[in-house]
Parts: C-alpha cells; structure tokens; sequence
C-alpha cells in the first residue's frame, strides 16, 4: 500500500494531478478540498494517498491531510459509493462539513453536492454517523471537550471496524501505570481482540 508520497507537483488539473518522486511521476486524483490547498506547479508537495486496486487499473487517491483520507475510506465502505462519489463528496464539503451534515441530518445540504440524490443522502446520514464521528473526533467531542486517552483509542479502534462495545472492552482490560498513551492503548487493546479472535 502506498500509503504517502512527497515530491515536485508536475501538474494539476482537477481532479487530476502528476508528482514526481525521484524521477518515478504518480499520477493521482484528489478532491477539490485538497486541491485548494496544493502550491503551484514545479514545488515540492507532500500527500497522502490511498491505492484503490481494481481488476483494469492501479488507482491513487491524494489528500492534504490524514483526517480527509480517512473519511475517503470511511466514504469507500458504504454501499453503492464508489471513489468517484466519495471524491465528489469531499469536492463540495471538507471532512468537517461532511460531519457536522450527517450529524445533523442535513439531506438538503448533501444533495446540493453534484451526483448524490436524496435516496443516496439520505443512506449517507443513516450509515455514516457513527463511523465518521470516529475517525474525524481529532481528540475532541462535539463540545470542544478534550477526550481521555481511552476514549481517543476507543475511537481509533471503531475506525478500524470494532464495535463500540468490544473496543471499551479492550481499552479497559489494558493495565498500565499512570496516564497512558493513546497509541499504547491501541496496541495492548489489539493484542486483546487478536486473541479473543484466534
């Protein structure tokens, strides 16, 4: 998986755009979120990316940063969204906005982006609460309100497909001295669900 690339940025033409990696140029597609903030042509740029491996083609995806490629592949594993509507989502609506609409059951806001009818925002809204809330929480809830170290891991294993409650479960069994790190959790938390798994 090619998970970031840096180099100079060749060309862009949204939503197409050319980097060249040490003589290797990769080409992408990217939001137009991310579009806006990329420099001019010939500097040097840094993206994230996602490989999306179909049976005619090797396609990367770029991102200005973590937080819209996770919602990318948050987009990716609702039905009936492929990448061409997941990149038009993040086209009309940062991963913030997209948030905040689902959240709120915005229907009339999602179907004004090109492509989503009614039908499709409203499975949209239905399917992606919980999952977006998880990956784009960024350490603070709705409020502002700073998360613990537990329920930042908690978050971070529901983003990778644990159910909420299998992964307080974990998070709680993980015995550590003081205040923990988030990413100690997380790992002690998956041992735990491997071997409850095995």
């Amino acid at each position: 998986m090619i998970g970031q690339i840096s180099g100079t940025l060749v060309y862009k033409h949204p939503p197409q755009l050319l980097v060249d990696v040490g003589g290797v140029a990769y080409e992408l597609e990217a939001p137009m979120t991310a579009f806006y903030e990329l420099p001019e042509a010939g500097e040097k740029v840094s993206l994230f990316t996602h490989l999306a491996i179909r049976d005619d083609a090797h396609l990367l995806f770029g991102f200005s940063d973590l937080r819209q490629r996770d919602v990318f592949r948050v987009l990716l594993k609702i039905s009936g969204v492929g990448p061409r509507v997941a990149l038009a989502l993040l086209s009309g609506l940062t991963a913030e906005e997209l948030t905040a609409c689902v959240a709120a059951g915005d229907i009339a806001q999602l179907t004004r982006v090109p492509g989503i009818g009614r039908k499709t925002a409203e499975r949209l809204v239905i399917e992606l609460r919980d999952r977006l809330e998880a990956v784009t929480g960024s350490g603070s809830d709705a409020s502002g309100v700073s998360l613990t170290p537990q329920q930042d891991a908690v978050s971070a294993l529901m983003a990778l497909g644990y159910r909420e409650n299998e992964a307080n479960r974990a998070v709680r069994a993980v015995e550590v001295d003081g205040t923990p790190a988030v990413e100690t959790l997380i790992r002690e938390a998956l041992k735990t669900l491997s071997r409850e798994a095995s």
